[in-house]
């Protein structure tokens, strides 16, 4: 998502979202949102199937976001699997163009309510001391956001980096 999305397009990908998380929910694949990566990036969404596989899923909107970002093969390096995350309206042709490496990266399309893959994402298997880095952080981020939620007197405390 950018940075200075406008109200309706940060509505739109919090569906898109929501319907990808329902759809990795009955696959057994646990997603923490706006997860923080080293290196300064941020996923949209990153997560962890039944076989400890990493997974992250960059959401787009618009046309102009899905064009312009540059920054997207970084997060190559931190997930065994990576997916486009789309709602249905989007015009999907640029994903299939070399720029957006269709041959390892995956497309979901999604609404508020459900999802599809449409290209499964290949597996490009991390090296396992990066996979454990990996998940440790997530794991320390569901945690983190799972105790703030519980307890605000905790908001704040921690590191928030991943």
């Amino acid at each position: 998502m950018p940075p200075a999305a406008s109200m309706p397009e940060l509505a739109n990908a919090r569906e898109v979202a929501r319907g990808i998380q329902r759809l990795f929910a009955r696959n057994d694949i646990w997603c923490v949102p706006e997860m923080p990566l080293r290196g300064g990036r941020r996923a949209d969404l990153m997560g962890i199937d039944a076989k400890g596989k990493v997974i992250i899923v960059e959401i787009k909107v618009a046309r102009a976001d899905l064009a312009g970002d540059g920054k997207w093969p970084d997060y190559l390096d931190h997930c065994d699997r990576f997916f486009w995350g789309v709602p249905p309206h989007l015009d999907r042709a640029m994903l299939e163009q070399d720029s957006h490496r269709p041959d390892c990266c995956g497309v979901i399309v999604a609404d508020g309510y459900d999802a599809e893959i449409l290209r499964p994402a290949p597996l490009r298997a991390l090296a396992a001391a990066r996979r454990k880095v990996e998940v440790e952080a997530l794991a320390r981020a569901a945690m983190r956001r799972f105790t703030w939620a519980g307890d605000e007197a905790t908001q704040g405390w921690g590191r928030i980096d991943g």
